[in-house]
């Protein structure tokens, strides 16, 4: 067990190494590369926005639901500044990379998986093609570029979210909600927020790759890989957190 998973390891960083080589015809890889952004980066954003609404405004009330049950009392105001807090901490970076681990990962294991199976990676690689910069390293620029436009709208939908929540519950006014917002937050929380969204993106992008790239046999195994790139790409997501949280948090 344990010698096949550092075999896998040496696999995955062989495999990101061809990857990240200079692409052989820039014209094709800018081709590529904006077809990446659309199917990974711009079919996201209907999904990012609803739930970044609705978690957004179930934040804001737990919040204001712990505040007014709190012995001490709390400003209104700081419900804004709590689910501020929150969407820029954990739930913008962290929930939503995990959301886009199971849509985007999926999709770029199965679809890797499918040209492994039907031979179209083994002929690319006898046209003399470097088949893993081919296929992976426009995913990787995408992802990139795009992820953290995602989570930055994630924290902006969000944040209307709770404002939404305000006005339909009436328990804080929108001064004091706005008030909440506009109080000051570290900038270490941003570039925490946004350190951990490029890590997640680079784990999104070549975890799923490396489970379709490798795949043997038919479409059964594909669907196999898919949900095994989705869980090892959530686990890696959690295990990066843990670290990133130490090293720039602690």
């Amino acid at each position: 067990m344990l010698k096949k998973f550092f075999t896998a390891i040496g696999e995955y960083m062989i495999l990101i190494g061809k990857s990240l080589q200079k692409p052989q015809k820039m014209r094709v890889f800018w081709k590529l590369f904006m077809r990446e952004i659309n199917d990974l980066g711009v079919n996201s954003f209907g999904l990012v926005i609803f739930t970044s609404i609705f978690v957004g405004a179930v934040v804001a009330i737990q919040m204001f639901n712990n505040f007014d049950a709190s012995s001490f009392p709390i400003p209104p105001s700081f419900v804004g500044y709590a689910t501020k807090a929150v969407l820029v901490l954990e739930f913008a970076p962290t929930i939503i990379s995990l959301i886009l681990a199971g849509k985007v990962g999926s999709y770029i294991a199965s679809t890797i998986g499918t040209m492994r199976v039907s031979e179209q990676i083994d002929a690319l690689d006898i046209m003399g093609v470097n088949s893993p910069n081919f296929l992976i390293l426009p995913k990787i620029i995408a992802c990139l570029i795009f992820n953290p436009l995602l989570i930055a709208l994630s924290i902006v939908f969000g944040i209307g979210g709770g404002y939404i929540a305000g006005i339909l519950t009436g328990n804080w006014t929108t001064a004091d909600y706005i008030s909440g917002i506009q109080m000051y937050m570290p900038n270490l929380f941003i570039i925490y927020a946004f350190t951990k969204t490029i890590v997640f993106a680079f784990v999104i992008a070549t975890v799923p790759s490396y489970f379709g790239y490798f795949v043997k046999g038919g479409s059964l195994e594909v669907g196999r890989a898919s949900t095994q790139a989705v869980v090892w790409t959530m686990v890696f997501i959690i295990i990066s957190e843990l670290i990133l949280t130490q090293l720039i948090l602690s």
